[in-house]
């Protein structure tokens, strides 16, 4: 199984450089890298597409399915939840000890790391029991670093601020049955 994983458009947040985890919708960069994205994509022949339920998501994945597969919307697929930090400027954290896996301090209410890479780890145990040749999977910066995890295991130094992908980049991951 082929597992695509994709990070929705641009949206105000990402811009802003703001923590959010709100229903923000594209904006219309983003809009713009997801049709350019479905464009690339276009020859990828996936059986399903997987998304996040936040509507920034859920708008790329619509922009994306050019084959017009069945979207399903997976709650473990939502961006890691910034709590108390939400709305505020990423510059209110240390972003390397933020997105440390090893770290011990909070910055607010946010959801932890382990607790975030849990979720998604039990959405890909998931569907690897399933028939899928190709999985298209649209979700977040924080999500993506969580497949990075999965495939990869934890780096040395817990770090993974850099290790997310950006608006619309896909990855593909293998999975051997």
């Amino acid at each position: 199984m082929r597992i695509y994983l994709v990070r929705h458009g641009q949206c105000d947040s990402n811009v802003k450089q703001i923590y959010n985890y709100v229903d923000e919708d594209l904006n219309s960069k983003g809009i713009e890298q997801a049709k350019e994205l479905a464009e690339k994509i276009k020859n990828i022949d996936y059986d399903v597409v997987f998304t996040s339920p936040l509507v920034r998501a859920k708008h790329t994945a619509e922009i994306i399915n050019v084959k017009n597969k069945e979207i399903k919307i997976d709650e473990r697929l939502r961006e890691r939840e910034h709590g108390s930090l939400e709305g505020m400027s990423v510059d209110v954290t240390d972003r390397e000890d933020y997105w440390n896996y090893y770290t011990t301090k909070k910055y607010g209410t946010e959801e932890s790391i382990s607790s975030l890479f849990d979720r998604v780890n039990d959405f890909i145990d998931e569907i690897k029991k399933e028939e899928f040749e190709n999985v298209l999977v649209v979700a977040h910066s924080g999500v993506s670093k969580a497949f990075y995890a999965y495939f990869n295991g934890i780096p040395e130094d817990g770090k993974f601020l850099n290790l997310g992908l950006k608006n619309t980049e896909i990855k593909e991951y293998t999975i051997k049955n």
